[in-house]
């Protein structure tokens, strides 16, 4: 799962979600290594001809093209959200590369999470509700795991600490 609950305090607990990373830096490596070694078996054919040097760029572009392409999903891949509750307060900030950190936070006893099953951007949408807004928590994992989430949300803070 993307997310963990870590016990910071007695009565603080801190959740960390971020995106799925399903290609790893090494494996990306390999993409664009195998995409490179791939597009050398016609251009070996070329060896000594002219068609060579007008093949060649198309590959460095290609190569170059998936390079830049990987590199951007991560970059968008690193956004991270924490939720802390600690005693009396419930805290959520987003942070997301190249946006201004977001910050929400109310009393936890009034904090409540909410499913969407449809109507949100992503089916079985998830949001806190608090202090007059309503704020969307891991709208990047997977079904599933959201179901989860709503599921660990309600009894973290319907638990012991939240009395």
């Amino acid at each position: 799962m993307p997310y963990q609950w870590n016990h910071t305090s007695d009565t603080e607990q801190e959740l960390r979600l971020w995106p799925h990373n399903s290609l790893p830096p090494r494996g990306a490596m390999i993409v664009i290594l195998s995409v490179f070694t791939f597009g050398l078996i016609p251009i070996l054919a070329m060896l000594g001809s002219v068609v060579l040097w007008g093949l060649l760029p198309f590959l460095l572009l290609t190569v170059l093209g998936l390079w830049l392409a990987i590199q951007t999903n991560y970059r968008a891949r690193s956004a991270v959200e924490i939720l802390t509750l600690s005693g009396s307060q419930a805290r959520l900030v987003h942070q997301s590369p190249g946006k201004q950190r977001q910050e929400w936070s109310c009393n936890r006893y009034w904090a409540r999470p909410e499913m969407h099953e449809t109507g949100g951007p992503v089916p079985h949408y998830v949001t806190l509700i608090g202090a007059g807004r309503e704020v969307e928590i891991g709208a990047f994992l997977s079904e599933d795991e959201r179901i989860t989430l709503y599921d660990d949300l309600i009894a973290k803070l319907r638990g012991p600490a939240a009395q």
